[in-house]
């Protein structure tokens, strides 16, 4: 959702936050090992109902994005693959827009490990407080 909101919504908030999520909505479905999902969203696959995984798919929005974003991803996660968030970060990258990429190659969708919920707690408030507080210069 995060990947589209940039797109959609680019001069709305001062940062983003993109947890384990989408870039691409077609590759997607056949990255995940959860079909019951996109299927459902999306009212079928993206050979019978193609239009569905187009009009709502973040990679056709990449070129309106501005949004400084932190990207974080599980490589354990087999819901929405780790090549979704490093290619959002490196778009991001290219585009040159602020962001910041944390990885966590020992978790899946959730940061469950103690200390790896402090760091990710951490960079997210951190995060946070240089784009959002009231001396930030960030984008309004």
């Amino acid at each position: 959702m995060i990947n589209w909101i940039a797109g959609n919504w680019p001069d709305r908030f001062r940062c983003l936050i993109n947890h384990d999520g989408n870039l691409d909505e077609r590759m997607a479905y056949f990255d995940t090992e959860e079909l019951w999902f996109p299927e459902w969203d999306h009212k079928g696959t993206p050979w019978s109902n193609p239009d569905a995984y187009e009009g709502q798919n973040p990679v056709n929005y990449i070129k309106n994005w501005k949004t400084p974003m932190l990207v974080i991803h599980g490589g354990q996660d087999f819901r929405v693959v780790e090549t979704h968030g490093i290619s959002t970060f490196t778009t991001l990258q290219r585009l040159g827009i602020p962001s910041r990429f944390l990885y966590f190659p020992d978790e899946n969708h959730w940061v469950l490990k103690p200390q790896n919920s402090i760091l990710w707690h951490q960079t997210v408030i951190s995060w946070l407080d240089q784009w959002v507080t009231p001396a930030s210069s960030g984008p309004r």
